[in-house]
């Protein structure tokens, strides 16, 4: 840096003229005076010559050292990297976070897909069952319709027995009659009194007849107790049963309903009556009537014996031991001479009556 000179004194520089090849444009818009231009002008001798500037030393160059960068610009850089780190730290932590969302919300989607799987099977399992326990009920409802039909067809055909019997009855009646009035055409008497035994004969066919619906009513009625039966089942013990088996294919059904345990068998009698072992339970068959499709047994249980005598076929015969709060079910679908053939039907929960008192 070089020292700072003392300016000399300047002298005013002269007037010089206009430049070579100078013109002068007037300005946009604008309008010339009134008497422009002068009359004379300008001189007839042009411009006179301009005095020629004479030689000027130069002005000394000052020259200033640049300024030095402050304290604060300093202050205001860092201030700014400082942000910039800043920045750059909360983006990578917003995209951590990023993946741990998305971690979480993969693990939540597994979850909830095997939660709905898990329900869907339950659903169709549920579904199943309830598919099941409709054919069951459907199939006891055609078969109780088929016993019904056939217990009304056998009602009336033994009806129409009977009013063709009356009918006969009162043709012979008739036929007699005639015989009679032909035979005393001559005594009114006597055929008043053939009329008078004619007439109460009518009566008693007329008699014949109202009983004859009354019978039919009856066995209307018989009929409709019968379906009622089948669409509720009560044991021995006066608990309400569920579906009862008559046979192998309905027995197959109910244990595919999978609300209880079923366990076929086959009872003779054996001699000194030693029990035979079913189940849990052990049975001694006493005697049998297949004719009327009767038997006699005792049951074995819980170191007690429970004599049941006299029962009959698909009738419940219901019992209680002390590990469970439901009855036990003996069933038995076929009677024959010292042979039973039946299923045991066993809770599936196991629950004691002490315990369910409590």
């Amino acid at each position: 840096m070089k020292p700072t000179q003392p300016q000399a004194p300047q002298q005013p520089p002269p007037q010089a003229g206009p430049p070579p090849g100078y013109q002068s444009y007037a300005p946009p818009n604008y309008q010339p005076p009134p008497n422009y231009p002068l009359p004379n002008y300008p001189p007839p001798g042009g411009y006179a010559p301009q005095p020629q500037p004479q030689h000027v030393q130069p002005a000394p160059v000052n020259y200033v050292q640049p300024p030095v960068p402050s304290s604060g610009s300093n202050l205001k850089t860092s201030i700014l990297m400082g942000a910039v780190v800043a920045l750059v730290a909360a983006c990578g932590y917003l995209y951590y976070q990023l993946n741990e969302v998305k971690g979480q919300i993969a693990e939540t989607k597994e979850s909830l897909s095997a939660e709905i799987e898990k329900i869907n099977e339950t659903s169709s399992v549920t579904v199943q069952t309830s598919r099941n326990k409709i054919e069951a009920m459907q199939k006891d409802l055609a078969k109780s319709r088929q016993q019904a039909a056939q217990l009304s067809g056998e009602a009336k055909e033994a009806a129409n027995k009977h009013a063709d019997e009356l009918a006969a009855k009162l043709e012979r009646a008739q036929a007699e009659q005639g015989q009679k009035i032909g035979a005393v055409t001559a005594e009114v008497s006597q055929v008043k009194d053939v009329a008078a035994a004619t007439s109460t004969k009518v009566g008693e066919v007329t008699n014949d007849v109202g009983t004859l619906k009354t019978d039919t009513a009856t066995n209307k009625s018989a009929i409709e107790k019968t379906i009622a039966d089948l669409k509720s089942a009560r044991g021995d013990l006066g608990v309400q049963s569920g579906l009862i088996a008559t046979n192998g294919k309905e027995l197959l059904a109910l244990k595919q309903l999978g609300e209880r345990n079923y366990i076929e068998f086959k009872l003779a009698k054996v001699k000194k009556n030693v029990p035979q072992k079913v189940g849990d339970i052990q049975l001694v068959l006493e005697s049998t009537e297949p004719k009327k499709n009767t038997f006699s047994l005792v049951i074995i249980a819980d170191d007690k014996k429970v004599e049941k005598k006299n029962r009959t076929v698909n009738e419940p015969v219901q019992f209680l031991l002390s590990k469970s709060v439901l009855p036990y079910e003996l069933v038995i679908n076929d009677v024959k001479k010292d042979l039973i053939v039946g299923y045991l039907s066993v809770p599936k929960v196991q629950q004691t009556r002490a315990s369910s008192s409590n």
